[in-house]
């Protein structure tokens, strides 16, 4: 049986050589970078190199980059510091944000009060500025945006330096949640008005259970994790070495290889969206995932024509044939409630028809395509 991994905005398949760099570490580095002897010395030199490594490429200091467990974790550290220790009395956030940052929003409405203000979204998902604009004029009180960059369920992708002028005029501060466009994208803090960011190795085929934040200087956030002076203070714990490692490796691979991957991909999503439309010209796409020059070249979101009892089953079919994608983010799949992206934008109809999220790689080819829409098409007939 074929199998096709068309899932890579849920994880990534691990590149070989991060997996012979976290070898080489487990093996050869076992020191607690904390540790002053030189099997520790040799550990914290590799984790700041690392540091470095990161900063140097999205043109930050290396005194802004918090390693962290991943995206969750650094979407709870910046939301929570900014109420707790920066003043922030209203957060403005959309209903399709990442249940990182949605439900930490709530969670945070509910224990300190804080206003919390969602930004409307036209048709296809996209944030109304001009609404935007308004909310950050409603009062004076402190504020705080977050809006993540690349949608993770349809793809959509914001102008995220026009968002961040907005946000400086108004002294606001901004937060994305840049999960999936970290290791795909190009960045520029200091180009960017941006004063948080979020990343998860696993995302540009590092390991999981790894990440960082970007934390813009003298910002005044305080640890949400206390123990020890790992990470400066700001996030106690003995540093997973191996992890820091790995996640170095696949950055750097990710944008030293960026233009021929990105290249690659984006061919795959556009033969995939004209196969989709010549064998099931009924077939829909969410948001604007559809569109080349207006979502992410990673994924397509897209609603087929099948009945309620054949939405039932597609999925487990798929699964039976080889293929993995998924219905909505990982993170909520054990969840019956559906996709809370989706039902902000489909209407009661679509929402009955089963819509299905592709993902893809550097490892994806266009013969695995080819047999999933065949085995859709079938399906389909059958």
């Amino acid at each position: 049986m074929q199998r096709v991994y068309l899932d890579s905005a849920a994880t990534t398949q691990v590149r070989e050589e991060v997996i012979v760099k976290m070898q080489d570490a487990l093996a050869n580095f076992y020191g607690n970078p904390s540790s002053t002897h030189s099997f520790g010395r040799s550990a914290k030199t590799a984790v700041e190199k690392a540091r470095k490594t990161i900063a140097k490429e999205l043109n930050a200091q290396p005194s802004e980059i918090i390693f962290t467990s991943g995206g969750t974790e650094a979407d709870n550290m910046i939301l929570r510091g900014a109420v707790r220790d920066l003043g922030v009395k209203t957060l403005i956030t959309s209903k399709i944000e990442h249940h990182a940052v949605l439900h930490t929003a709530e969670a945070l409405h509910k224990e300190y009060g804080v206003t919390l203000h969602y930004v409307n979204l036209d048709p296809f998902g996209n944030p109304d500025i001009n609404h935007l604009s308004s909310l950050l004029q409603q009062d004076d009180s402190k504020k705080l945006v977050s809006l993540m960059h690349v949608n993770n369920e349809i793809g959509n992708t914001i102008d995220i330096d026009a968002i961040g002028k907005l946000c400086a005029d108004n002294q606001a501060l901004f937060h994305s949640d840049t999960v999936q466009s970290v290791g795909h994208y190009g960045w520029d803090v200091k180009k960017t008005p941006i004063d948080f960011l979020t990343a998860a190795a696993h995302k540009f085929h590092g390991p999981k259970g790894i990440g960082f934040a970007y934390i813009k200087r003298n910002t005044g956030l305080k640890p949400l994790i206390f123990g020890g002076s790992q990470e400066r203070g700001f996030r106690a714990g003995t540093e997973s070495f191996h992890n820091i490692v790995g996640l170095e490796e696949a950055f750097v691979a990710a944008y030293e290889n960026m233009d021929a991957e990105r290249a690659h991909i984006t061919n795959l999503k556009k033969y995939f969206i004209q196969k989709l439309a010549e064998e099931l010209p009924k077939a829909k796409f969410n948001g604007l995932s559809g569109d080349l020059d207006k979502s992410t070249y990673t994924l397509v979101n897209v609603c087929l024509p099948f009945s309620e009892e054949k939405s039932l089953m597609l999925l487990f079919h798929l699964d039976l044939k080889g293929i993995a994608c998924s219905k909505g983010s990982a993170c909520q799949s054990g969840s019956d409630l559906g996709s809370h992206v989706l039902k902000e934008i489909l209407s009661n109809e679509e929402l009955k028809r089963p819509s299905l999220r592709f993902s893809f790689s550097k490892y994806n080819t266009k013969e695995e395509l080819d047999y999933v829409v065949e085995v859709l098409k079938a399906y389909a007939t059958d």
